[in-house]
């Protein structure tokens, strides 16, 4: 009979050295409205995955969509604005 041993204290004997960052926690709450916005689009279209969608679940998949993409869009000029040095316009 072969038992089967726990490889716990192996895993989380490094569990300190793998810790996130605050740099990375930072640059998760940067991108959590753009997280968010995905769930929403997945959850719109997971709504659909067993029936037609009618009017209102493609209503609400464009909607999410839309939200999704704005996200992004001020996720990128939010990166685009703190890269710039100077002056620059």
């Amino acid at each position: 009979m072969d038992h089967i041993v726990t490889v716990q204290d192996a895993v989380t004997a490094f569990a300190d050295f793998m810790e996130p960052t605050n740099a990375e926690l930072d640059a998760i709450e940067q991108e959590m409205p753009v997280i968010l916005a995905d769930v929403d689009l997945l959850d719109a279209h997971i709504t659909t995955l067993d029936r037609t969608p009618t009017e209102l679940d493609e209503r609400r998949i464009r909607r999410a969509r839309r939200r999704a993409l704005a996200a992004r869009v001020a996720l990128v000029n939010r990166a685009a604005g703190t890269s710039l040095h100077g002056g620059a316009a």
